[in-house]
């Protein structure tokens, strides 16, 4: 059952933000796209407490119950930045809007991107240790720590293997190519090399 849930959390997320941004972009009802956006984390709490409630009614610990607490805490981590992703393409083809910017390339802005990816990394493990975490006491007994042990585990390694790879950005920062004008982290021109 969990794993139904889960997959109609993913749906009703794309469904709910596509509707969003139709609404704010090609009907211009603004206040209704806030209200259809503002319920995107409404689905990852909905999820969380249908798994609650399956733990409680007698179901047996499996990873699908941590899976739904790693959606909520992706979508927590990762979720903002999904939204403003989607809304750049929707106000692009849609609205007249600028082309979103892409991810940065080189330089102290290649660090900065990595460093944010590594923050979103670790928020999504925190609030999905979190929420793991809460599953024990909240399942009246079915569910215990050492059922989610290998959770622990995976979920920090993903923020210290983030965490390491922003270091290195930061101590060995992307060069561009030699004659390359860059701007904002991505190679705009080459330079020209004089003649003699």
């Amino acid at each position: 059952m969990i794993v139904t849930l889960i997959v109609a959390a993913e749906v009703a997320f794309w469904v709910l933000l596509g509707l969003g941004l139709a609404t704010r972009y090609l009907l211009r009802l603004r206040a209704l796209s806030t209200v259809l956006l503002v319920g995107l984390p409404v689905v990852d709490l909905t999820l969380f407490a249908l798994t609650v409630v399956d733990l409680r009614g007698g179901s047996a610990v499996s990873w699908t119950h941590a899976l739904a607490a790693s959606y909520a805490g992706f979508s927590i981590g990762y979720g903002p930045s999904i939204v403003r992703w989607a809304d750049g393409q929707f106000q692009h083809r849609y609205a007249g809007g600028p082309k979103p910017p892409r991810s940065p390339k080189y330089g102290p802005e290649r660090t900065r991107h990595e460093w944010r990816i590594a923050g979103r990394t670790a928020v999504s493990a925190g609030v999905t240790l979190s929420l793991i975490t809460l599953l024990v006491p909240l399942s009246a007994g079915a569910a215990h720590f050492s059922d989610f042990t290998s959770w622990y585990v995976k979920l920090g390694m993903a923020a210290v293997i983030n965490a390491i790879v922003a270091g290195c950005y930061s101590l060995w920062p992307k060069e561009a190519p030699a004659g390359a004008i860059v701007e904002d982290g991505h190679v705009v021109g080459w330079k020209v090399p004089q003649s003699r």
